[in-house]
Formats: C-alpha cells, sequence, structure tokens
C-alpha cells in the first residue's frame, strides 16, 4: 500500500510540473521590451585651513542609457544608447570634463539555428563637447563634437545565449572616421590624412556583451569591440572595453564602478584608462513590454 502511495504521489509531481512546463512554453514572449535608465553621480570635497591640505573639489556625472528589443518569429534585433557627460569644478583651475560619450549600437539578427543568427551591425560614436589636454601650455584642444566621429556597419554571424550574452563576428565590417579641418590642416590625426576630413577602412570587426550577477546586489556588465583594419597597419587591433560594476543599495540608490580601456594607435599612441567611481541615483524612466 505504501509503495502504491508513493508511486501515486510521484506521478502527481510528474504530471504537476509537465503541465506547469507546458503553460510556461504557451505563455506569450514579448515582441518589444524597453528600458530607459538615468544614473547621476555626485562627489563634493571642501577644506578650510586644513593642515593638510587639500583643493575644494565639486564634480557631476550623469548617464543615460536606452535598451531597445525587439523579437519575432526568427528575427531579433537589439539597439543600445550609451551617453554619459561628467564635469569637475576644482578650485584655481576651473572646470575640467571628466565624461563625455555619445554611442549608438544597432544589431540585427536572422536566426538560422538556436543560438546562431545571420547579422548586421551598425554602430556610431563621438562626443558633445570640445576636449582639451591641460598637460600643454596652453592648454591644447584635441577633440569636439563629431570630431572624431565614427560610423561602423556589416554584415555578419551572431551567436547570441540570451539578451545578456552574445558575440558577433562581423569579417568584412567598413568604418567611416570624421574630424573637423582643424585637426588636419597641419598633419594628420585619428586616422585621417593630412588635410582630408573622412578616412575609409575596411577590416575584421569582432564585439561582445556580457552581463551577470557576481553575487547577489552586484552586477557585472563587459562590452567589447575589437576591429583591425585590412587596408592599413594590417595586424595592429584597436581595442575597446568597458567593465561597469554596479552594487544595489535599494531600487533607486546604487554605487557605480566604470574601467573604460582604449588601445587606438591613430587617437593617441599611449593605452587609454578611464575610471569612474561613484554612489548616487538611479532611475528607470522608461519601462515597457509589448506582447
Amino acid at each position: 500500500m505504501r509503495r502504491l502511495a508513493t508511486l501515486l504521489l510521484f506521478i502527481f509531481i510528474a504530471s504537476n510540473s509537465y503541465s506547469q512546463k507546458k503553460k510556461l512554453d504557451t505563455l506569450p514572449k514579448p515582441k518589444w521590451k524597453v528600458n530607459g535608465r538615468l544614473a547621476f553621480v555626485f562627489n563634493q570635497s571642501s577644506f578650510s585651513n586644513w593642515a593638510s591640505g587639500g583643493q575644494n573639489t565639486v564634480a557631476g556625472n550623469i548617464n543615460i542609457n536606452y535598451d531597445f528589443n525587439y523579437k519575432k518569429n526568427n528575427v531579433n534585433w537589439d539597439t543600445r544608447l550609451l551617453s554619459g557627460y561628467g564635469l569637475s569644478h576644482i578650485s584655481e583651475k576651473g572646470y575640467r570634463k571628466t565624461n563625455d560619450r555619445f554611442e549608438l549600437n544597432s544589431l540585427l539578427g536572422i536566426k538560422t539555428t538556436t543560438y546562431w543568427f545571420l547579422s548586421f551591425i551598425a554602430n556610431f560614436k563621438t562626443q558633445y563637447t570640445k576636449g582639451f589636454d591641460y598637460s600643454k601650455e596652453p592648454k591644447l584642444l584635441v577633440s569636439e563634437f563629431l570630431s572624431p566621429a565614427y560610423l561602423t556597419f556589416g554584415p555578419g554571424m551572431l551567436w547570441k545565449k540570451s539578451d545578456d550574452l552574445n558575440l558577433n563576428i562581423a569579417p568584412a565590417t567598413a568604418r567611416y572616421t570624421f574630424v573637423n579641418e582643424f585637426f588636419t590642416k597641419d598633419s594628420g590625426k585619428f586616422g585621417v590624412d593630412e588635410g582630408k576630413t573622412l578616412a575609409f577602412g575596411l577590416g575584421f570587426n569582432l564585439s561582445g556583451y556580457y552581463k551577470f550577477a557576481l553575487m547577489k546586489n552586484i552586477e557585472m556588465e563587459n562590452i567589447l569591440t575589437m576591429y583591425t583594419d585590412y587596408l592599413a597597419n594590417v595586424g595592429n587591433v584597436d581595442l575597446d572595453y568597458q567593465t561597469n560594476l554596479r552594487f544595489t543599495v535599494n531600487k533607486h540608490i546604487k554605487m557605480h564602478m566604470t574601467f573604460h580601456t582604449i588601445i587606438d594607435d591613430n587617437s593617441s599612441s599611449k593605452i587609454q584608462f578611464r575610471q569612474l567611481f561613484g554612489l548616487g541615483m538611479n532611475y528607470s524612466f522608461h519601462e515597457k513590454v509589448t506582447y
């Protein structure tokens, strides 16, 4: 009798699990997922008659990120907008730019197997305002709006496990670099020949995205782009790698750390590195799911 009861219980649990799985499988999958997030980080330090010295500093950094994800049948279209601007004011030195970024990524995929897609990638990035090298005297203008600006696009193959893990391989990627005449009137810069304002490249592009939970309330996001040009400096690889660590305090307050590395001989002969740390407000101003 006991064995019969155990068998009936097992059959009940198995059938119930199957029916639950079937219900989940029949749930409609979202066609559009939209998520807009705003993050603001503020830092301030003040000194008055401080024996060991110090400089009064006020700094603020604002980031607006927008994600648009579309899925229907075999079509997968992901678009991400990354935008940020930051300023600091140091006593006796004035304002300094700490962050300046506008980047738009779009990736269209047509599913061929479970995780593989035929893809087309497009990327545009630039900055909003003028940037200066303050180590020079007088300060030296090194960038401004749309100078430089990069437009990259091309077909490829996408491997996508989820919205948080994907890798795109584009072996025939076109890349346009735009600059103002000011930066090339004396000598070429950003890979653009002297006296010109546009450079064209054709090369291999590898881009990847991976986001996961390190532990409870700690999220790590990795964004990678690698590019090598077939037409110039063959074998030389440009690298853009960014890591974001987010520590959740509550729904609207998070601690944020960013480590950003760029290797690009056309813009600088040295490795570029940017680090940001702060505690600030996070707000999702647009969240929408459409079936």
